[in-house]
């Protein structure tokens, strides 16, 4: 399972028991390697905008932003920092409105889907997308999250 911090705490509520369950249910359901340390991070929209044109060429605002540092585990010890998931207050703010899951569920949401990228699925087509979807329910289900 992977050991996580998480930096510039964000001001709506959150469970550490909930995210703690959800890195459990992850690694439990999916079979790969997970013992490395990521970043938890919040952000200002500016921020990731920046970051989002910079590494996607994307000139816009987005909710989250995963990122891995390694292009081979082999050699990373446990205690070492593999990745990191950046996330934008704001978005996550105005998202969980929209969605009616208020911040805290969203932030649930948006965490589940971007550990599953640093896993290595993706959406970039029909059939990805029904596998993450799939993956990304059942988690959710599994701890009663919406």
């Amino acid at each position: 399972m992977f050991g996580y911090t998480i930096i510039n705490t964000p001001s709506f509520l959150y469970s550490k028991n909930t995210i703690d369950s959800i890195f459990k249910s992850i690694s439990k359901n999916i079979d790969k390697k997970q013992n490395w340390l990521l970043n938890i991070v919040f952000v200002e929209q500016k921020s990731i905008k920046n970051l989002n044109n910079i590494y996607r060429k994307k000139n816009k605002e987005t909710d989250v932003l995963s990122f891995h540092y390694f292009e081979s585990f082999d050699t990373l010890k446990q205690d070492e920092i593999a990745w990191e998931i950046i996330l934008c207050e704001e978005i996550i703010k105005k998202q969980g409105l929209e969605y009616w899951l208020g911040s805290e569920k969203e932030f649930y949401k948006l965490l589940i889907h971007s550990i599953l990228h640093i896993l290595g699925f993706d959406h970039e087509d029909e059939n990805e997308y029904e596998i993450m979807k799939k993956i990304e329910e059942k988690i959710a289900q599994e701890l009663d999250l919406f």
